[in-house]
């Protein structure tokens, strides 16, 4: 700051000397009248006038000196300041661009280093207290900050095992590998999607509606909901591998229930009441030798991963309540009976009815980032059989084969039935 080139001030009002003992009111006053000239020219030859304050250069010690009544000619040297008037003395002599001025100070007070404002950058020239506006200053840290609070909103995937850490029957240390592999293993328990071709008694319409009255008699024997899909698995599995007549159909379905019960059940079934519920149309002596017959075809490989697996692995994923769980049951339920839904492996049917069913309670569509982990199945993967299922829906009321209808329209089944489908999901499919 060059006070030598402004003849209007007083030189006794920049005088260290003043700062002991108080300063005189009427070169108080001088000063008063000189810095309201520099706010009426607060420019000087097209630039601001060197001696304004800047007030972001001003520190906490410049605050001290302010308490302490120091002149406002002076300007304090603040720590960025001192950073720049140090860089620059060793290049003073060549450049010219900083100048050091030492005053003496008898009082103790430190001396005082003036920078020559007139060669600064114009994005280092002071602005004039009077026009300085206060803009909001964005640092690269603050935007840091916003990128990890987006990063932070994203939606993360749920630990659905930590509620069960203490549970042993919830094998948590291992139960990530546990399906790993089933996922692995699932396809050799699936069948051809047109093994129908080669029976030449059966076909489709006969296995549906082996499928929906053994739903029935599922439900009034009250057995494990992993016994029906195990009974349905062995059906298909047997049936792709051997011909069967249409009269020993009902028989291969008898059979295939026993022996999932042999595998699911804690209170198997007698062979006698089987023959009850099939009217006695077989005798014991068959219903044994079938048996026979069915595991030596299956080369006694019985228990492989059903959709029931995934459904329950599926729904803790999706936090499902009572009423969730009962809808996708249904609806997977509902598929069984649909020879056309072999094309889907377990899993992904599984998949496909917990997404359902959460559609059809919620009225859109839902599928987060915790689900889509664990099922290993995005949205795009199950619309086409969420579709189907949506289909049946609609349907299940209708025709011949209600069996799984009048199973979930009882108050067993909380009359889950009575859902209204989804229907937005076939619109949204052009189905």
């Amino acid at each position: 700051m060059k006070v030598s080139e402004d003849k209007s001030f007083n030189s006794n009002s920049i005088n260290p000397t003043n700062f002991q003992g108080g300063l005189d009111s009427r070169k108080i006053g001088q000063n008063r009248r000189v810095l309201g000239v520099i706010n009426q020219n607060l420019v000087v030859e097209g630039r601001p006038y060197p001696c304004v304050v800047n007030k972001r250069a001003l520190s906490e010690r410049n605050e001290v000196c302010e308490k302490k009544q120091v002149d406002p000619g002076h300007r304090p040297i603040t720590r960025r300041f001192a950073a720049k008037v140090a860089a620059g003395t060793q290049k003073s002599n060549a450049e010219g661009t900083t100048k050091r001025s030492n005053l003496g100070n008898s009082n103790g007070f430190a001396d005082s280093i003036f920078v020559d404002d007139e060669h600064k950058p114009a994005e280092d020239q002071p602005v004039p207290m009077a026009l300085e506006q206060i803009e909001p200053i964005i640092s690269e840290s603050d935007q840091m900050e916003e990128v990890e609070m987006e990063d932070i909103m994203e939606e993360p995937v749920l630990d659905i095992d930590t509620c069960d850490a203490d549970n042993p029957l919830a094998v948590t240390e291992y139960i990530e590998d546990l399906y790993s592999y089933y996922r692995k293993v699932e396809n050799t328990g699936c069948v051809s999607p047109n093994y129908m071709a080669q029976q030449f008694d059966i076909n489709e319409r006969m296995r549906a509606i082996l499928i929906d009255w053994l739903i029935e008699v599922h439900d009034k024997f009250d057995l494990m909901h992993e016994t029906l899909f195990l009974t349905v698995n062995l059906i298909d599995r047997f049936l792709e591998k051997q011909s069967v007549v249409r009269k020993k159909l009902q028989l291969v379905g008898l059979v295939a229930m026993l022996l999932a019960c042999k595998y699911e059940e804690v209170s198997v079934p007698v062979v006698s009441d089987l023959i009850v519920i099939s009217d006695r149309a077989y005798t014991r002596k068959e219903v044994l030798e079938m048996e026979k017959v069915m595991v030596n075809t299956l080369k006694f490989n019985i228990s492989v991963p059903t959709a029931y697996v995934f459904m329950k692995r599926f729904l803790k994923a999706a936090q499902a309540d009572r009423k969730l769980e009962l809808l996708a049951f249904f609806l997977v339920e509902l598929s069984l009976v649909e020879y056309a839904m072999l094309k889907f492996p377990p899993s992904q049917l599984a998949a496909a009815a917990v997404y359902t069913a959460q559609c059809t309670i919620y009225g859109v569509k839902l599928w987060n980032k915790t689900c889509e982990w664990h099922t290993n199945y995005s949205e795009d993967q199950l619309l086409e059989c969420s579709s189907l299922m949506v289909d049946f829906h609609k349907k299940a009321a209708m025709g011949k084969l209600t069996g799984a209808h009048r199973k979930y329209c009882t108050s067993k089944f909380s009359f889950t039935a009575k859902c209204e489908p989804a229907s937005f999901l076939l619109e949204n499919n052009n189905l």
